[in-house]
C-alpha cells in the first residue's frame, strides 16, 4: 500500500452513497473498508489491514485500563463495515452523516493509512485555525 494523498469532494446521493474517489478505489483493491466515527468532526474510512491494527489496540487498551470499555464499546458499536459497489460508492449511514455535519458535499480526504470524509466548511475552520503551528511541521518533515 502506498497510501492515500489528496483530497476531492462529492456528493452525498439520496441514499446516501458516496462515490469513493478512483484512485482511493485502487489504492484499496478489494480491501474490505471500515467506517467510523472516532473523530468528533470527521468520519474515518479504515482498509481492513489497518483498521486490524486499530482493534489491536482496542483490545488492548480494554486489556490494561477495564475503565476504557465503555469507550471501546462506543466506538465499535458505531463503526460499519463497507464495501464499494459495481460504480464505487459506499453507504455511508445517515446517522454519521448528521453526526459530522454532512448534509450534502463531503470532502473526501486522504490521510495517509485511512481515508477521513469532512463536511467541506468543517475542514476548512478545521485546518486554517492549526496554519500557524505547521511552520514548525513543514520544517521537521520537508527540511
Amino acid at each position: 500500500m502506498r497510501g492515500y494523498l489528496g483530497s476531492f469532494q462529492h456528493q452525498i446521493d439520496e441514499k446516501g452513497r458516496l462515490s469513493l474517489p478512483a484512485q482511493f478505489r485502487r489504492e484499496s483493491g478489494d480491501e474490505a473498508l471500515v467506517l467510523v466515527h472516532a473523530f468528533p468532526e470527521s468520519l474515518t474510512l479504515y482498509p481492513q489491514s489497518t483498521w486490524t491494527k486499530v482493534e489491536e489496540r482496542l483490545r488492548e487498551m480494554m486489556r490494561s485500563s477495564p475503565q476504557a470499555r465503555a469507550y471501546v464499546l462506543s466506538v465499535t458499536a458505531n463503526a460499519v463495515e463497507v464495501a464499494p459497489d459495481k460504480q464505487g460508492r459506499i453507504l455511508v449511514p445517515q446517522r454519521m452523516q448528521e453526526a459530522v455535519g454532512i448534509t450534502g458535499p463531503a470532502l473526501v480526504v486522504g490521510a495517509l493509512d485511512k481515508i477521513e470524509l469532512w463536511n467541506p466548511d468543517r475542514f476548512a475552520a478545521a485546518t486554517a485555525e492549526t496554519a500557524a503551528e505547521t511552520q514548525n511541521f513543514t520544517h521537521q518533515i520537508f527540511a
